[in-house]
């Protein structure tokens, strides 16, 4: 993986639980930058946290939960001096298409998209103390695309995305850059789910979707997140990149 300049600094990945949580939390790891682990999964977690070994600390956090986000921050600063970046990966696939009810949209939205706002306007407070710092939101292909069963993960999607650019706007003077990321289909856990850990299943059919005959890898994703964060991106705010094999230009 490249190493990008994000040594001695210090992150917050939140939805890092995930494969794609923990694989964003890795990388960070590997180029230098101390990490809270932030999720409500704890066991997964923690065997993220221990996996990485002592740059790494697992720390449970709902992020619809002011307080849970407020302790999570000032841990991050108390434990290592600083905020540095934050990774807004947390999310739910909560989705019933049209025929959502009023508590999944309000569920969705709060986790999704609301959630992660949250967190970026509390994050950027420390980073302003600072000088500055980087924000990168997880959004989606979803958010660009209209998908068959699909309406609150896109919509809360799409709203990432214009957040961002709104965001990055207003935190500017503050010397913060925020953007988002795309993925497409990644080998994910709810890939993995649903093929029964199979990845040759889910290429065949994810696939031809994608430019590049394939799903993406979550290491992949993880490339895009450094980057974004690191000062080789000093020129970057307000961008969405797409990490999606094509998907989008299609």
């Amino acid at each position: 993986m490249a190493q990008y300049d994000v040594a001695d600094r210090s992150a917050i990945v939140t939805g890092a639980a995930t494969l794609i949580g923990a694989k964003v939390a890795e990388a960070f790891a590997a180029a230098g930058t101390r990490i809270i682990l932030a999720d409500i999964n704890e066991e997964d977690g923690k065997a993220a946290a221990d996996r990485i070994g002592q740059n790494a600390h697992f720390l449970k956090t709902d992020v619809t939960l002011d307080a849970d986000i407020d302790r999570c921050l000032a841990e991050c600063e108390k434990r290592f001096g600083r905020v540095d970046y934050l990774v807004n990966l947390a999310c739910t696939y909560l989705d019933n298409g049209l025929a959502s009810s009023r508590e999944d949209w309000l569920t969705s939205l709060n986790i999704n998209l609301v959630g992660m706002a949250i967190f970026t306007q509390k994050a950027c407070a420390f980073m302003k103390r600072q000088g500055g710092g980087a924000v990168v939101n997880i959004a989606s292909i979803s958010g660009k695309r209209a998908q068959p069963g699909r309406m609150l993960y896109s919509v809360a999607k799409a709203g990432i995305i214009q957040f961002t650019k709104n965001a990055a706007m207003q935190a500017i003077g503050d010397k913060i850059r925020i953007n988002s990321v795309s993925p497409g289909w990644i080998w994910s856990n709810v890939m993995v789910q649903a093929t029964g850990g199979n990845r040759a299943k889910a290429d065949a059919v994810g696939g031809p979707f994608h430019m590049m005959g394939r799903i993406g890898d979550p290491e992949e994703v993880a490339k895009a997140v450094l980057f974004l964060c690191s000062d080789d991106a000093s020129f970057i705010t307000g961008a969405d990149l797409a990490v999606d094999g094509g998907y989008t230009a299609q």
